[in-house]
């Protein structure tokens, strides 16, 4: 099978690849650059396992080949860290209030809640829950996971976080 030449751009570095037509974007990142943040949970893009952020977008990687990200920029959860390393206003949100479980989906969550709060940098409950309907977490801890992500926002926008009475 013919190889075709792709040139993404992954967490701000620059790849080159030869790449089979019907090879998966999970597969390329997993695969061949070695970028296991993102799981391949059902295959079929239906949990967000996969999720990973491509050119403002969130994207279910298991549902995209490789060559439809040919000129792309994509951010995984390689990527998601500060420059300095430290953690991001997400990452500290998912640990600090307990959202991280067991940790599967964890990446795409935090991907997909990356773009949500690009989108709307103050997104209430009922916004974060549709905002990441499409990621699915089988430790059914959506409690902790929405808390995470109303903490990022509160960080990012220097505003004092509140947790709502429950």
């Amino acid at each position: 099978m013919t190889k075709s030449h792709i040139k993404v751009t992954i967490n701000g570095k620059v790849v080159e690849a030869l790449v089979e037509p019907r090879t998966l974007l999970i597969h390329f990142l997993r695969e061949q650059q070695n970028l296991t943040g993102a799981h391949i949970g059902c295959d079929t893009g239906h949990c967000g396992a996969c999720t990973v952020d491509m050119d403002d977008m969130s994207v279910k990687s298991c549902m995209t080949f490789a060559v439809q990200a040919d000129g792309a920029s994509i951010t995984t959860i390689e990527g998601m860290a500060n420059p300095d390393g430290t953690l991001s206003a997400l990452q500290e949100g998912f640990r600090m209030m307990h959202g991280l479980q067991c940790g599967y989906c964890t990446p795409g969550m935090i991907l997909r809640a990356h773009r949500l709060l690009q989108e709307n940098a103050n997104p209430t409950e009922e916004e974060i829950r549709y905002g990441i309907a499409g990621n699915l977490c089988r430790c059914t801890g959506y409690v902790n996971i929405v808390k995470a992500i109303q903490y990022a926002a509160a960080k990012i926008n220097g505003t004092p976080f509140l947790e709502a009475a429950e």
